[in-house]
């Protein structure tokens, strides 16, 4: 049996996992502020956000490493909270590779098997499986010192994985590995996910890493929630004005609050989302959003412009001073040149608005 037939075979015992109300105090330092989030039954959920915003925490509250100060952990309904780590049924793959640097690579991934006391046949032979998914059938002998960053990190990968576990916590894995690797290995990994249906929970600051392999993301802020969609709709619709700054390149243009809508570059249109008490807002837009046409008499100048491949990254800046980025096609671009007088407008669609920067 190949290992792919072994772990597939798993499928249908992909975990529901569920935070409830988890707080986390370190003495006067709050890590997770009432976390509320639910993971679908072989869904891969990325954890999002700045350093400090408690991600790594909840994950370590899944592995069993931490405890809360209040609220629940639950998996498939059974409430965990408590239970010791190594009766959590969770494989956890680290930043650092955290290999025996004694063992082999296959013995490295045998380790968990041969604690639980799985005859020597058996665990060799769910080793070699493991390391053949994940790449490295030849490499099996091999000690940590003799594999490359991205080979110690696949063994690492098939050593979560060869207890069978219910549930996948990888803590920012790639980040330690130069981009090209971190490029090949989290499709390896979002490939091995997707044959496996294991239910994972990916940490990262990486935004770009996360909107490419995720089913979802969870965007986390000071401990608390803040937004979790799938990519496009994190990406087009943010919730709120962190989530719109941190996922992806906004600028912000001074707007003003009429009712339910803003005046902007001349324009009123539709809000979207929550509306600030202040009259006097920042519109946020993205580079692709924003139009942009040559005109000599136009009140906004080119300040520069960068090359993009098959558009043009255009930083225009306004008459009051505001710069804002805006992607326009490569063809188009060649026209804006530094200096040259532009207009300025958006499209006739709501807007995500919040409080104006420094007031």
């Amino acid at each position: 049996m190949t290992a792919t037939t072994t772990q597939t075979a798993d499928r249908a015992t992909a975990a529901t996992v569920e935070f409830r109300s988890l707080r986390r105090e370190f003495g006067a330092t709050v890590a997770l502020d009432g976390l509320d989030l639910a993971v679908r039954p072989g869904e891969f959920l990325a954890l999002l956000g700045p350093s400090g915003c408690g991600k790594t925490t909840a994950l370590r509250m899944l592995a069993g490493f931490e405890h809360p100060t209040s609220g629940e952990v639950l998996v498939d309904g059974e409430d965990v909270t408590r239970v010791p780590a190594h009766r959590r049924d969770a494989g956890m793959v680290f930043q650092s590779y955290s290999l025996f640097p004694h063992l082999s690579a296959l013995d490295n991934v045998a380790f968990g098997l041969r604690m639980r006391k799985v005859r020597t046949a058996e665990r060799r032979s769910r080793a070699a499986e493991l390391l053949e998914l994940v790449g490295l059938a030849d490499k099996g002998e091999r000690y940590p010192h003799e594999l490359s960053g991205g080979q110690q990190q696949r063994v690492a990968l098939a050593r979560a994985l060869a207890l069978r576990p219910r549930v996948l916590l990888l803590d920012e894995p790639l980040s330690a590995l130069d981009a090209k690797v971190r490029l090949t290995l989290r499709e390896e990994i979002r490939r091995l996910q997707r044959e496996l249906g294991i239910t994972t929970l990916f940490v990262t600051h990486d935004q770009e890493e996360a909107l490419s392999i995720a089913d979802r993301v969870a965007v986390m802020r000071a401990g608390r929630l803040e937004q979790c969609a799938a990519p496009a709709e994190l990406y087009g619709r943010p919730a709120t004005a962190f989530v719109a700054e941190f996922v992806g390149t906004m600028s912000r243009i001074p707007g003003r609050l009429d009712g339910g809508t803003v005046e902007v570059l001349g324009q009123r249109l539709p809000v979207d989302g929550d509306v600030p008490a202040a009259r006097d807002v920042d519109v946020l837009v993205r580079p692709e959003a924003v139009l942009v046409r040559a005109d000599e008499d136009g009140t906004a100048r080119v300040a520069a412009t960068s090359f993009l491949g098959a558009a043009v990254r255009v930083m225009v800046r306004l008459g009051d001073g505001t710069e804002v980025k805006a992607d326009v096609p490569a063809h188009e671009g060649a026209a804006l040149g530094l200096g040259a007088g532009v207009r300025v407008s958006l499209p006739e669609r709501a807007v995500l608005v919040a409080e104006r920067r420094g007031e």
